[in-house]
């Protein structure tokens, strides 16, 4: 049997046709994004570019909950169109909460080949990224664990966790506040932050109930 040996084109002599160029300076530039990422800044509301997986996302930040510097809210982006829904999927998962560690950089063109839409793939059902709600976490000695949320700003729950934390203290109460992700499995055990008092659910250890926090949650 005789074998036919071919050369491949892209092993020629000569000057590479201007598709194979493209093809070639696409892959630079990818690249040089992966190597150099563009820094991201908080608050900057510029899009990011996460790791899924093997693939690189585009992530958009919900506003005013891209502060960080622990966690950011985003909602997985087409690659192509700014804030474009990505297939059906896209639909389902909504605001995620993303960890600062997870972002590259700023998203960049280049990082396009890298993404489930390149190869032709919607996103997975599990991205391995929560729904971005928080809550307030309150431990009590020898009380139920108190839940307030869901909160739909991570800075909303820093803030009504830290002034709750403070209050305690000065009170000179034994109980923990902490911010947490938000439990959907346990909906029916949290108290909601925008029809509660939560000074008043504390009434046996906080005998005094300042306005500020009541009206952050009206």
């Amino acid at each position: 049997m005789k074998l036919r040996l071919f050369r491949r084109c892209a092993n020629a002599p000569g000057t590479p046709s201007p598709e194979g160029q493209a093809v070639v300076d696409a892959f630079r530039s990818t690249l040089a994004a992966l190597k150099h990422p563009t820094p991201w800044t908080p608050g900057s509301g510029q899009d990011v570019a996460i790791r899924v997986g093997p693939f690189i996302e585009r992530g958009h930040p919900r506003p005013g909950d891209d502060r960080g510097p622990d966690a950011i809210a985003l909602a997985l982006q087409h690659p192509d169109v700014p804030y474009a829904r990505y297939g059906d999927r896209y639909t389902r998962k909504g605001w995620l909460r993303c960890e600062t560690p997870l972002i590259l950089g700023t998203w960049q063109p280049a990082y396009r080949i890298l993404t489930h839409a390149s190869a032709g793939l919607g996103l997975p059902d599990d991205v391995g990224l929560p729904p971005a709600h928080y809550a307030v976490h309150i431990n009590r000695p020898d009380q139920p664990l108190l839940r307030i949320g869901p909160y739909t700003q991570c800075h909303h729950t820093d803030r009504d966790a830290t002034r709750l934390r403070q209050q305690l203290q000065n009170s000179g109460g034994a109980s923990t506040v902490t911010a947490e992700p938000f439990d959907f499995d346990a909906l029916d055990t949290y108290q909601g932050p925008q029809d509660q008092d939560v000074y008043d659910l504390l009434a046996h250890e906080q005998p005094t109930a300042p306005s500020d926090l009541e009206e952050s949650n009206r």
